[in-house]
């Protein structure tokens, strides 16, 4: 019979420190008349639900009351009872996770920091885009999407170096795109790409303001004026690049200045592309290759959908759906710096 540590106990030793996790739970008072089932021991068996792709509390239950004797070394000092779990996801500020998950982000991104991501580029490059979440409506009434269904919104913004997720809001489904702009503060001198859905010139306004560059798309109707063609190589897709002002008078007030207009023709799937950026200085084939890396924030999405437990939920309070949630984001973090550190975990039954 194999013997030593478990998968789940191996990677949880890769877990920073254990004291940030304390710091997290001192700051929103998590353990305050807490006798038993401490704030680490919900957060190490939702973790294991997520890795083990649990149904329900009481899967969780069944599951972790087969093997008691390995609790223990799994780091899990209670007994896990599907009610005491369930009041812990509904009465624990989920804030305790967020911030817990901040800091492995934060780890994750000293290991990346190098990490390439297709293009030669010193800049920070980000993508921000948004997965919705379908809810049963009268079981998560808070979460009102439409006259018969609910729905979460993450909004994310992705670090292109590791696909490390550094920013993550949770909202309902009826909040548009477009309104985490204003939630958002922009780095000097990164990139941040985007579609065609954050296309408002007011707030990219505030976004070049701020040393941030920005790649979108532009709309069927957009209604430019032509200053100046730079050259471009046409047996590269490229079919124009040009410095471009908005011509409608409503726009132009919230985007006084120039933008840059690069026209790309992808022969594979014979499509037209237009992107609308305020770096004047990369090349323009560098400008579509960069669009084209946007697409790994939506393979962050179906991956952890896939893989984690996202969709379904072992709680109907927006405490316990956000807790969820930002638990799962923090094992896929973890698990992305076992896979940086490169580490051989010895597999053993759980």
């Amino acid at each position: 019979m194999n013997s030593g540590k478990t998968i789940f106990a191996q990677l949880v030793d890769f877990i920073p420190s254990s004291y940030e996790f304390r710091r997290c739970v001192e700051r929103y008072h998590g353990e305050y008349k807490v006798k038993s089932f401490s704030c680490w021991d919900q957060f190490l068996t939702l973790a294991f639900a997520q890795l083990t792709y649990r149904e329900s509390l009481r899967d969780i239950e069944t599951c972790l009351r087969t093997a008691p004797q390995k609790l223990y070394h799994m780091g899990i000092r209670s007994t896990v009872s599907r009610n005491t779990l369930a009041n812990a996801n509904q009465m624990r500020d989920w804030r305790i996770y967020a911030d817990f998950a901040q800091t492995l982000i934060q780890y994750a991104r000293t290991l990346y920091q190098s990490e390439p991501f297709g293009l030669e580029l010193e800049q920070t490059v980000y993508a921000l885009d948004a997965t919705t979440v379908d809810l049963c409506l009268s079981l998560f009434p808070w979460a009102q999407f439409r006259r018969r269904k609910s729905a979460v919104k993450l909004h994310t913004l992705l670090d292109l170096r590791g696909s490390i997720p550094t920013v993550v809001i949770i909202t309902g489904g009826q909040i548009h795109e477009v309104n985490i702009l204003d939630e958002l503060i922009w780095e000097a001198g990164a990139i941040y790409l985007m579609d065609r859905g954050y296309l408002d010139f007011r707030r990219l306004y505030r976004m070049h303001q701020s040393g941030a560059f920005f790649v979108t798309r532009a709309k069927r109707r957009f209604d430019c004026r032509r200053l100046y063609s730079q050259a471009i190589d046409k047996n590269t897709g490229l079919q124009c690049d040009q410095i471009v002002v908005l011509n409608n008078p409503v726009p132009k007030r919230g985007y006084p200045e120039r933008l840059r207009r690069v026209r790309y023709y992808d022969g594979m799937s014979e499509k037209r592309f237009v992107f609308l950026t305020n770096n004047f200085l990369l090349p323009a084939l560098t400008i579509t290759e960069l669009y084209r890396c946007r697409w790994k924030v939506e393979l962050f999405f179906r991956w952890i959908k896939q893989h984690l437990r996202i969709k379904a939920f072992y709680g109907t309070s927006q405490n316990a759906v956000r807790t969820q949630i930002w638990t799962a984001i923090a094992v896929y973090v973890l698990v992305a710096i076992v896979k940086k550190q490169k580490v051989c975990i010895r597999f053993y039954r759980f």
